[in-house]
């Protein structure tokens, strides 16, 4: 009975897509889902896992700890203080952020789970863009996904993460530079590390957007049907 749970958890994923998208009704909506969520669970009914594909209006977003002081310099964008783990990073056009609304118990994934699985899905996802002997791939002391050319040189950050978990539920997600303008990135300590070189993807190849969106979103569904691992 419990493996055939955990495969309509896994089969019962529902995709939205949200462009010029305004952070703030965003991360409310994101949040007032997951607490009904939580509500329903507790009732025991059952409710659909949630992937949001966003775009969003230019934003810089602080997380939960964020230090103020790696806000280097302000413009007209706004600084939007959010309940994510990290530091600060940049939103805007051009960008693919995709936040994972998951009842993590009901696909037997923790919270390192999630985490290393939304790191391998970005890998998988910029991998095949990525010239001869370059190579994605994370670090353990920073959040992320960064790039590596063939002398195992990083050259610098491509898609950054943060989630926020209650009650076993997750919202929040990861962001991938695709087509945006990088220039907004020189304001802050992108995650809190000064001099973080960030990177995009249309830089290693002539990409598509809605295509590696697709992509992305395939590699989630595949990454939900693994048996878990215990």
């Amino acid at each position: 009975m419990g493996q055939n749970n955990t495969q309509n958890q896994q089969d019962n994923l529902q995709i939205h897509y949200f462009s010029q998208a305004d952070y703030q009704k965003t991360h409310d909506d994101m949040l007032n889902k997951t607490l009904w969520r939580i509500e329903q669970k507790k009732q025991n009914i059952a409710t659909a896992d949630e992937l949001w594909i966003v775009e969003h209006n230019d934003v810089y977003t602080l997380g939960q700890a964020g230090k103020p002081e790696h806000i280097l310099q302000r413009n007209d964008t706004p600084v939007i203080k959010t309940d994510r783990g990290g530091q600060v990073t940049w939103h805007g056009r051009g960008q693919l952020v995709v936040y994972f609304l998951f009842d993590l118990n009901g696909l037997g994934w923790g919270v390192r789970d999630l985490v290393s699985h939304a790191e391998n899905i970005i890998i998988d996802s910029v991998s095949p863009y990525l010239p001869s002997g370059f190579f994605a791939k994370a670090r353990q002391d920073a959040p992320g996904v960064y790039v590596y050319n063939q002398d195992g040189l990083e050259l610098g950050k491509i898609a950054s993460l943060g989630f926020k978990i209650k009650h076993g539920f997750s919202y929040h997600g990861i962001a991938l530079n695709l087509v945006n303008d990088l220039t907004p990135f020189n304001l802050i300590n992108p995650c809190g590390y000064a001099g973080m070189t960030m990177l995009r993807l249309v830089d290693f190849a002539t990409i598509d957007k809605k295509t590696v969106t697709d992509e992305f979103i395939n590699i989630v569904k595949q990454y939900r049907a693994l048996p878990v691992q215990r």
